[in-house]
């Protein structure tokens, strides 16, 4: 009875969204309504103008407590910041809407809220103190970039990365950042320095860099970036494995990175159960004169030490081991899972786990330092990306990312790229799988350069044929392994 004889939606509706077109709709549980002219608009094929839109009722809900209101409905409400009572008639309901979203604007503002991004993202959750520091924010630009949080003695606190740094800082002062970590880091900061990037990738890896170099006491992640463990197969007379946490220009034989000692000492161990080679870990001389070990006497070691196995015949196993390390481990991989599935046929399942899981964390080294090796020997690679409007551009010597644009359409590209050549950081080569830079910057780039759409432009890079990561789908993971590598 109420819409007796009004006119029908297809005559109203039209005219309804070009009066309404640009602005922000408001309603007091507005998907209720919104979903009727959506409903409608669908219909009569007219094109949904996406208005943002403000709910009162959700507003309410985050702006009153539950003792001031038990409920949010639109009469409630109105009866204390209303002189209309709301009957479900058109314009009545939309004054009472009126005053509700002015008393709410009254109560917000005191806590800093000024405008719509503020509201639409006001959380209770969120401090006063930390939406105060909302201007923090005014003059970081719309683009890709690192932000760095600073104190009042100019100490980082906080280093991140965004798309957009604008929108991402100014998120720390509402709700999207409610962790009670970043509320502390907010509290202390007095200022955001902003560093526009060319590209996201370029972005990833500034916010590395200085993260590494800066160690701020609110990062977790990257701190301990050249904190790295590497099995090494030493260069001596009698060569064995070895953990390490650096690699040196000796030209010794390197491997990995591991995550941790223990995931080292774990692949470690699957190799000396792979192979002869001496476990012992003091020198030897080229001629020794020592005793045989255990390990000798059960077959384990070729018993350098006291000299049973000559240098040619200790030299093979090294080289096989090499092999099986910088080639293919398919022998190895072969041998591992026979011997997994031997001790699952006898029950002896948790044996057979930490088979699985030791040569997983084995397979996943390999794999990284093959990675690495492909990328670091590499002089130069450039390499582009096609976006909507142009080419993400970078320039990887040795590994380490040296120069990053962004070529624009219509960009004359010839003359664009001697110009970030002119640039480009000088770069000079790391030791063995190291690259000339942190491990996990040339990792950011080798995903880079595996991704849809990128382009050499020069350079030769591939990956080797004989790649570890085809060989890991036949041990698969587990919570044991994923705490065994962290």
């Amino acid at each position: 009875q109420m819409v007796q004889g009004a006119p029908e939606i297809a005559a109203v509706l039209p005219a309804f969204l070009e009066f309404a077109a640009g602005t922000v709709l408001v309603a007091h549980n507005a998907p209720f309504d919104l979903g009727f002219l959506k409903h409608s608009a669908l219909e009569l094929e007219i094109p949904w103008p996406g208005n943002d839109v403000v709910d009162t009722a959700t507003l309410a809900r985050k702006t009153f407590t539950r003792d001031e209101f038990p409920n949010v409905k639109l009469a409630s409400l109105a009866a204390k910041f209303s002189g209309v009572s709301p009957d479900h008639r058109a314009l009545t309901d939309a004054q009472a809407t009126v005053d509700v979203l002015h008393a709410i604007f009254e109560r917000l503002g005191r806590m800093g809220v000024s405008t719509f991004e503020d509201l639409v993202t006001f959380s209770a959750k969120v401090t006063q103190q930390q939406r105060m520091k909302k201007h923090l924010a005014d003059a970081i630009p719309n683009a890709p970039g690192v932000y760095l949080f600073r104190d009042a003695n100019d100490q980082v606190l906080y280093i991140g990365t965004s798309k957009n740094l604008r929108t991402r800082v100014r998120s720390y002062f509402t709700a999207a950042e409610t962790r009670s970590k970043m509320t502390r880091m907010i509290a202390m900061a007095t200022r955001v320095d902003p560093i526009v990037c060319s590209t996201p990738t370029e972005a990833a890896v500034r916010e590395l860099r200085l993260i590494a170099h800066h160690r701020p006491a609110f990062n977790q992640r990257s701190k301990n970036a050249n904190k790295l463990n590497w099995l090494k197969v030493t260069n001596e007379p009698w060569p064995r494995l070895s953990i390490v946490t650096s690699i040196l220009d000796d030209e010794a034989s390197y491997f990995g990175p591991f995550g941790s000692r223990r995931a080292a000492d774990a692949a470690r161990d699957t190799l000396h159960d792979s192979s002869k080679i001496r476990q012992c870990v003091q020198r030897l001389a080229v001629t020794p004169n020592g005793e045989t070990c255990i390990l000798a006497q059960i077959d384990k070691c070729l018993s350098p030490c006291d000299g049973s196995v000559s240098s040619a015949d200790y030299g093979a196993e090294v080289s096989s081991l090499l092999a099986l390390l910088s080639t293919d481990a398919g022998r190895l991989i072969d041998a591992q899972h026979h011997h997994m599935s031997d001790l699952a046929a006898m029950e002896r399942f948790e044996e057979a786990a930490m088979v699985r899981d030791r040569t997983h964390t084995l397979l996943r080294a390999i794999s990284r330092t093959q990675r690495l090796r492909a990328l670091t020997a590499e002089t130069e690679i450039i390499a582009s990306e096609r976006t909507d409007s142009g080419w993400n551009v970078h320039v990887i010597r040795y590994g380490r990312l040296a120069a990053a644009g962004f070529l624009s359409n219509g960009t004359d590209p010839d003359e664009w790229l001697s110009q970030l050549m002119s640039l480009a950081e000088t770069v000079d080569s790391g030791f063995g799988p190291s690259p000339a830079a942190l491990v996990e910057e040339t990792e950011i780039l080798a995903r880079w350069l595996e991704g849809d759409g990128v382009r050499l432009i020069r350079g030769s890079w591939v990956w080797p044929a004989t790649m570890a990561i085809r060989h890991i789908e036949r041990f698969s993971w587990d919570d044991h392994l994923a705490s065994l590598d962290s």
